[in-house]
């Protein structure tokens, strides 16, 4: 069973200019596969980033958290969402690490 539900939410706008600063500043930063093939870049701001292999900017949009829960919204409207647990972010399917 997955962590993952994948949406479409039209009102993920507002949701997004929710984050909370100081939840915020604990995941900023660059979160990578294992293997380095998907690196999701959490932006201050609320805004992520995220590669595919040699595809830089595969997906962008915001995100916002409640508690060590994560909600994506790409530009397109697709929602996602994950958990970090033991500094580790579990997101559809997949495990991704801090970069170091």
């Amino acid at each position: 069973m997955s962590d993952v539900e994948i949406r479409v939410a039209p009102d993920a706008q507002e949701h997004a200019t929710a984050n909370s600063a100081g939840d915020q500043g604990k995941y900023v930063g660059m979160w990578v596969t294992a293997d380095g093939h998907i690196r999701h870049e959490l932006l201050p701001g609320g805004r992520y980033d995220e590669a595919r292999g040699r595809q830089k900017n595969a997906y962008q949009g915001r995100y916002w958290l409640e508690g060590d829960h994560i909600e994506y919204v790409d530009d397109t409207g697709f929602t996602a969402d994950g958990e970090f647990r033991d500094d580790v972010l579990y997101h559809a399917g997949m495990v991704l690490y801090p970069e170091r």
